[in-house]
Order: C-alpha cells, then structure tokens, then sequence
C-alpha cells in the first residue's frame, strides 16, 4: 500500500514526500507541475512515484488515479496537502475569480479526491486521511474571507468525516499550520510579487515545511488505536490573542469648550498656592 501526497511539488508536499520515503514508505507525490516532480523523483528513487494531478479539476483527479499502476492502487493513507490562498483584499474589492480557484482547489478538488479513496478504505477497514488546513479556519482575519471560509470547511469536513468513520478504523486529522516560510504560499497568494511576499516573514522565526512533514509522520506512526482530531501548530512568535477594536477618533474640542476647561484649571491651580 502506499501513500498519496498531493501538492508535491513544493513547500509541505515535497518536505512530506522526502520525509516519508526516508522513513521506508512508499509515496505517490500528486501536483501540476511534471518538471517538479520528475527532479523529486530523480532524488527520491523508485519508492517515489511521480503523479501529474490537478486538484482544482476533477477530471484531472480521475484521470490520475485511474492511470496508477495495480501495486500502487491501494492507498493507506491520503494526505490532502494541495491549496491555495489568492489576494489579501477585502470582500467588496477581491476578484471573485481568486475566490472561485480557491473553493475550486481547497473544496471541491480535496471532497473529490477523498470520494474516490474513501470506498477502499471502508472496504479494507483501515486508512488515513490527513486534511491540511489553516489556523485562518479558526481564527479571523481581514482579507482572509473565502481562503479563511475554505479552511473552516477543511476543518469541519474532517470533524464530520471523523463522525462518521469511527466504526470503520479509519483516523482523520484536520493538521492547522500557522506562519510557515519556506514555502510558495505567500508568493502565490500576492501572484508573484516575490517582494510582498518575503515581507510577511521578516523578523520572524516561522516554521518550517520540515516541521509539518514531521508532523504528519508521526502522525501516521501511532498505534491504530490512536486518533489526532486536530493539531495546531504555531511559531512560538505567532499567537491568536490580537483582537483588534477599531474605535472612531474623539470629536474635535470647540473653542468655548476649550477656555472654559483652561480657566476651570488655572483656577485649581492658583488654589493649590493660597
């Protein structure tokens, strides 16, 4: 049995693909972008099979699977790493294309992809699903609208799916990364503004792909007894506390106003000599 990995190209999918094949498994690392993957594979050996998968296109999901090859068709675990996150504007100036892509892959591809697999693994009774959320799912920001919305439903669809396959020994693990460097996705997010993008992460000791990889491997490695519903992991620097008040500026002081409070407190102070 082996272990599919989508968004392998990059950032947490490549870390995850690295970190399980060097643990002994066999991994099936799913993305876009062939190129990345044929150098992942060229790094990784034969216990690493490269798979051309778009997860913001069903078809492209199906295709993919249904290309696999017989020893590889059995998937134990499923790790659904691939999103995305597109623009930081607010609701009434976002392009609702951005908001379209990011329902399209963060949604519908990981729904789908977890249809197709979930039947072999009711069937068998055992598996894994590791969900890769966000912190946004929890925690509101301003311009996180729809990507905040899609990790909330990341985040209660993996609760649901928890619900539901108890009795079948299947875990489900909703992982809610914080600030993570190393990666494309603010580079993304800002569409290539490489310098936007770096500033999100100065000054601060983030977390790393590797730390998320680590993560799921241990994950996978508990007893089947044991099942993680969520787990939420932050730099020590990054805290969910910063509730922000917006509070209107006072209203400027009239004139009158003014010299009457200036003259009530001159006279305070000449009684304080007497």
């Amino acid at each position: 049995m082996a272990i599919l990995i989508t968004g392998a190209s990059a950032g947490f999918g490549a870390a995850m693909c690295r970190t399980f094949v060097a643990a002994g498994y066999h991994v099936i690392g799913a993305a876009r972008r062939e190129d990345k993957l044929q150098q992942l594979a060229e790094e990784l050996g034969e216990q690493f099979y490269p798979l051309e998968m778009d997860v913001s296109r069903t078809e492209s999901i199906q295709n993919a699977l249904n290309s696999l090859p017989e020893h590889l068709a059995e998937i134990d675990c499923l790790i659904n790493n691939a999103g995305l996150a597109l623009g930081l504007d607010s609701a009434d100036k976002a392009d609702f294309g951005d908001w379209e892509t990011m329902i399209q892959t963060n949604i519908i591809g990981l729904t789908f992809l977890t249809r197709q697999i979930l039947p072999q693994m009711v069937a068998r009774k055992q598996g894994y699903i590791i969900n890769l959320g966000s912190i946004a799912g929890s925690y509101a920001y301003s311009g996180s609208n729809v990507y905040g919305a899609t990790k909330a439903f990341v985040r209660q669809f993996s609760m649901n799916l928890r619900a539901e396959l108890a009795d079948k020994n299947i875990r489900i693990t909703n992982i809610e990364p914080g600030l993570c460097g190393d990666t494309e996705f603010s580079n993304v997010r800002f569409k290539g503004d490489d310098q936007r993008a770096a500033e999100v992460y100065e000054n601060v000791e983030f977390i790393q792909p590797q730390d998320i990889a680590d993560t799921a491997l241990w994950l996978y490695q508990r007893p089947a007894r044991m099942n993680v519903n969520s787990i939420e992991i932050m730099p020590v620097a990054q805290t969910f506390a910063g509730m922000k008040v917006y509070r209107d500026a006072p209203a400027p002081v009239k004139q009158e106003t003014f010299e009457k409070q200036s003259m009530s407190l001159f006279g305070k102070i000449k009684s304080w000599f007497k």
